[in-house]
C-alpha cells in the first residue's frame, strides 16, 4: 500500500515541504574525510534550504558553516577548493578568519560608523555555524548549530553493515559517475531499496548476486540489505573479479551490502568495491545523483592484472553484463549491460506515468516492496513532525 498520494512526486508544494522539513532537518552526506585533509580545504553541500560548507581550520579541525556572508547574503565559497588564511567575500570583500570569525569590513569606520565599537568578531556578525561529523569515513553535516548526535541518528545500523573499511581504500577517479535523473528524487531512493526488481530489471547486469538468499530490514529510519555470492562466481572470485578483491573484507562475509541513510545517501559495498551514492533532489521531477568509489590502495599493474584475470574467467561467460533488450549498447539503456543506466531509464519511465489521470499502484509486492512503503511513511512522519 502506498503511504504517500502521487502529488507527493510531482509537485512543488510537496517538494518544498520537503526541502524544507526534511532536508533542512537532517544530517546530510557532504564528501569523503579525504576531501578535507589540510588546513584551509573546504567542501560545500546543498542541505535542503541550506548551503553549508566544511573547512579544516589551522588548528586541524572540522567546521561547518552556512555559505553565506553575514552583509548580503552572497555564497562565499564555491563548491570546493582552498582558502589560504581566510575567507573573503566576492562581493565586497568582507573577511572572516578558517574559524569564521568576522575579521575585516572595507572602509568600516567611514561606511559603517555605528556599526560596532567591539572587536568586530564580537559585533555578531561571525558566520552562522553548523554541524559537522564523521561516519564510516564519509563526512555529514546539519543545518543547525546544535544537532542532535550523529552516532545517535545512526544508532544501531552499524552492525547491517559491510566489513569495508572505506579509510584503508582510496578512490577510484574511473568510477565517478554523476548523472540527472528526469524523475522524483523518491522514486530513485525507492528503486534503490526495491528487492523486487533485482532479477527482472537486472537480469543481465546483476545476476552474479544470490537475491533469492537476500537479507534486508529497518534500523529507525535507515534501511539496510545483503544478499551473497552465486555459489560458482564466489569460489572463483580471485580470478572473476573485476577489481582487486577487497583483503579486511573475510572471505565468509563478502556479498553485497546495499543500505540507505535516510533520507538520501546509501552504500554499496561489494567484493572489490565500496561506494556512496548521493541522491540531490533539484525539482518535483528532476534529481541529480552522483557515485562515488574506493578500491584497493593497488598498483595501476595489479588492477591491469586483474582485469585480464577476470576477463579469461569462464564465470563472465554466463554472469556476464548483458543488455535486457537487444539493441545499440551506446544509445539504449536496456541494451547497455550497465545496470546504472538501466536503473535510470526505469525510474524515468516511471515517472512519466505520474500525470496521466490514470495512474495508480496495480498491486505491491509484499517481501520485494515492503520497503518502499516504509520510507513512504517515514518521508510523511518527518514531514508532519515538523510542519507548521
Amino acid at each position: 500500500m502506498h503511504a504517500l498520494p502521487v502529488e507527493a512526486y510531482t509537485s512543488q508544494e510537496w517538494f518544498d515541504l520537503e526541502m524544507k522539513h526534511v532536508f533542512s532537518k537532517t544530517w546530510q552526506f557532504a564528501g569523503l574525510v579525504e576531501d578535507v585533509a589540510n588546513p584551509g580545504d573546504y567542501i560545500s553541500v546543498q542541505a535542503g534550504l541550506n548551503n553549508i560548507f566544511i573547512i579544516k581550520g589551522r588548528d586541524n579541525r572540522l567546521r561547518a558553516f552556512h555559505n553565506m556572508c553575514r552583509h548580503r547574503g552572497t555564497q562565499l565559497l564555491r563548491a570546493v577548493g582552498k582558502a589560504k588564511k581566510a575567507i573573503t567575500c566576492p562581493y565586497h570583500d568582507w573577511t572572516y578568519d578558517l574559524e569564521g570569525k568576522l575579521v575585516s569590513i572595507p572602509k568600516k569606520e567611514e561606511e559603517f560608523p555605528d556599526l560596532c565599537n567591539k572587536e568586530l568578531h564580537d559585533c555578531g556578525l561571525n558566520l552562522h555555524e553548523a554541524s559537522v561529523d564523521i561516519f564510516k569515513g564519509m563526512l555529514f553535516v546539519h543545518p543547525e548549530k546544535n544537532a542532535p548526535s550523529l552516532m545517535e541518528y545512526f544508532k544501531g545500523v552499524e552492525p547491517h553493515l559491510g566489513p569495508h573499511i572505506p579509510e584503508e581504500l582510496v578512490e577510484y577517479q574511473e568510477g565517478y559517475y554523476e548523472k540527472e535523473i528526469k524523475a522524483n528524487w523518491k522514486i530513485v531512493v525507492e528503486n534503490n531499496i526495491d528487492h523486487y526488481h533485482l532479477a527482472h530489471l537486472h537480469e543481465g547486469t546483476l545476476n552474479m548476486y544470490d537475491h533469492d538468499k537476500a537479507q534486508f530490514g529497518w534500523v529507525g529510519p535507515h534501511y539496510w540489505f545483503y544478499e551473497p555470492l552465486v555459489e560458482d562466481y564466489r569460489k572463483d572470485l580471485k580470478n572473476a573479479s573485476l577489481t582487486p578483491v577487497i583483503d579486511h573484507v573475510p572471505e565468509d562475509k563478502i556479498g553485497a551490502y546495499v543500505p540507505w541513510f535516510f533520507p538520501n545517501i546509501g552504500l554499496a559495498e561489494s567484493e572489490g568495491t565500496w561506494s556512496t551514492f548521493h541522491v540531490t533532489p533539484l525539482a518535483p521531477d528532476r534529481t541529480l545523483v552522483s557515485f562515488r568509489t574506493k578500491v584497493m590502495n593497488s598498483s595501476e599493474w595489479e588492477f591491469t592484472k586483474q582485469a585480464a584475470k577476470s576477463s579469461m574467467s569462464k564465470i563472465w561467460t554466463k554472469y556476464g553484463a548483458k543488455g535486457k533488450y537487444e539493441g545499440d549498447p551506446n544509445t539504449d539503456p536496456m541494451a547497455s549491460g550497465d545496470f546504472m543506466e538501466e536503473d535510470v531509464y526505469a525510474c524515468e519511465q516511471q515517472q512519466k506515468s505520474l500525470q496521466s489521470p490514470m495512474f495508480s499502484i496495480g498491486a505491491q509486492a509484499q517481501r520485494g516492496e515492503y520497503a518502499m512503503e516504509k520510507f513512504q511513511s517515514v518521508v510523511k512522519e518527518w514531514i508532519e513532525k515538523y510542519k507548521d
